[in-house]
């Protein structure tokens, strides 16, 4: 089983994302956590780059996360789906869609096309999307510490639109929850859904 979370950032995909693997941990379930960028040596140096180094043009940004992700996959997701583990990743490919293909500008479809030919097709089982309102994130993250964290409310309010348009696109595959709830609450709707899929 391959799961993902996705959101704005303090949404809350952190957290759903331990939680959920603690509790698959308990059933005994091989779980491989990961995130993105990241989860491999060159995803973490992707990560210090786009999140904490200089300016980063739209399309360097964009190439640079799906670097890391075909990185990940290569390294990481794909052998542990082959050796029978789960994995569950704090963000993957719908964040490069709703980031940089919508808030960025750069095509929702370009993204999604450019992203699915990196993993070679990979696509998560289940995507739960914990939906927050953009003007709540700042509010949430109390810091400000990476290049994606600093901008502004509209660029997040994108985002979110990328996120939604996703949402219904493939209702098959991602859950939306609604960010606000209680996080036990959200981690026992994650675990019910992953039940009744399995």
């Amino acid at each position: 089983m391959f799961v993902t979370f996705e959101g704005l950032d303090g949404s809350g995909k952190s957290t759903q994302a331990e939680l959920l693997r603690a509790r698959l941990e308990a059933d005994g379930v091989d779980v491989v956590p990961t995130r993105e960028p990241g989860g491999t040596e060159l995803g973490e140096g992707v990560r210090e780059l786009v999140l904490h180094g200089g300016h980063v043009g739209p399309w360097a940004e964009a190439l640079l996360y799906v670097a890391a992700r075909a990185q990940l996959v290569d390294e990481v997701i794909r052998p542990a789906l082959e050796r029978g583990a789960s994995v569950i990743c704090d963000r993957y490919l719908d964040s490069s869609v709703a980031y940089q293909g919508v808030a960025r500008g750069l095509g929702l479809d370009r993204m999604l096309e450019l992203n699915l030919a990196a993993i070679g097709g990979l696509v998560p089982d289940r995507t739960f999307l914990l939906e927050l309102d953009p003007s709540e994130v700042a509010s949430r993250i109390q810091r400000h510490h990476d290049r994606l964290e600093r901008e502004g409310d509209d660029f997040r309010e994108r985002a979110a639109a990328g996120y939604r348009e996703l949402a219904e696109r493939f209702p098959e595959r991602i859950v939306v929850l609604d960010a606000t709830r209680p996080a036990d609450e959200l981690a026992g709707e994650v675990y019910g859904a992953l039940r009744v899929r399995t």
